[in-house]
């Protein structure tokens, strides 16, 4: 798309061609998985739309702000209307680019999922489970034949097929796309209940009872300084960021988001708080998404 002229004779740039993204396939085999990992990745993300309205959801993406992409599910809930995507899809395809993705997976497979799930098949009660998953086979068959990628989900994991979706959509996943938190507290006030790693720091020599520290916090350059001197607080620093070096990426492949890493000594002040400080600068040094909080380090002495 070029430039285009307003009431006003002026120039302005009109928007590029957007994205969407259809997903079908039979029930049971992981469209909602999909649906979802496409909106985390930035698309606008629709379930069950009606076939009557796909091409008006297309314009009004087009020419709605911050809509780039998007994404929509249909499937035999559809009925009839089903009979009528194959021309609004060619349609879609000469206007923006569409992505058709059809899922499926073995009859066995499909029949353990809707058993695991006590949901019954969009296609009723009447029959066996068998006779609809023929039945859906068949009636989808026309759209599977205009779809590329066609995914086999017998084999994959929830955790697989995001995976597949976002080295398709989005690119491979790089560590530093988990936010990561990282945290002090205080043992007697209790464990953070959204900790995902907890690392106990008690074991390195306490500034509480040095009088001229008691009162301050490990922000404080003299209490760092304190705790830094040790060398079992360099070792463990060291040997902590090189665990996490390990094992963020792995966190990242299973799909996660968000981490929270905590750090806790006694009361929450000192110790906890300039070793959550340093993992996180660390961290932060080698490309990842690092930021630290301290949930203690106000609370009384």
């Amino acid at each position: 798309m070029g430039n285009s002229i307003s009431s006003k004779g002026k120039r302005t740039l009109a928007k590029p061609p957007g994205e969407l993204v259809i997903i079908t396939g039979l029930s049971g085999s992981g469209k909602a998985t999909v649906l979802r990992a496409l909106e985390d990745l930035g698309y606008y993300a629709v379930d069950h739309l009606p076939v009557d309205l796909i091409s008006t959801f297309a314009d009004l993406t087009q020419q709605a702000k911050g809509i780039a992409r998007a994404a929509l599910v249909i499937d035999v809930r559809e009925g009839e209307a089903l009979q009528r995507f194959p021309e609004v899809f060619a349609d879609l395809k000469e206007r923006l680019r569409t992505t058709l993705v059809f899922l499926e997976a073995d009859a066995a497979a499909l029949k353990r999922r809707f058993s695991e799930t006590r949901r019954p098949h969009p296609l009723g009660r009447q029959s066996s489970i068998d006779k609809l998953i023929k039945a859906e086979i068949k009636s989808l068959a026309p759209i599977r034949a205009l779809a590329d990628p066609v995914i086999n989900t017998t084999r994959l994991t929830g955790h697989d097929l995001r995976r597949l979706v976002e080295e398709k959509f989005g690119g491979v996943r790089k560590p530093s796309s988990v936010a990561i938190s990282v945290i002090s507290f205080g043992f007697k006030n209790g464990l953070p209940s959204d900790a995902d790693l907890v690392f106990d720091v008690r074991f390195l020599p306490n500034p509480n009872y040095l009088p001229e520290l008691r009162k301050k916090n490990g922000k404080d350059p003299a209490v760092a300084e304190f705790v830094r001197k040790y060398p079992q607080t360099q070792e463990f620093i060291q040997r902590v960021t090189e665990l996490l070096h390990y094992l963020l990426p792995h966190y990242v492949q299973e799909g996660k988001s968000y981490l929270t890493i905590a750090f806790g000594c006694t009361g929450g002040h000192h110790r906890s708080v300039m070793i959550a400080d340093e993992v996180c600068t660390r961290l932060a040094k080698l490309g990842f998404d690092a930021r630290s909080a301290h949930r203690d380090i106000r609370k009384a002495y």
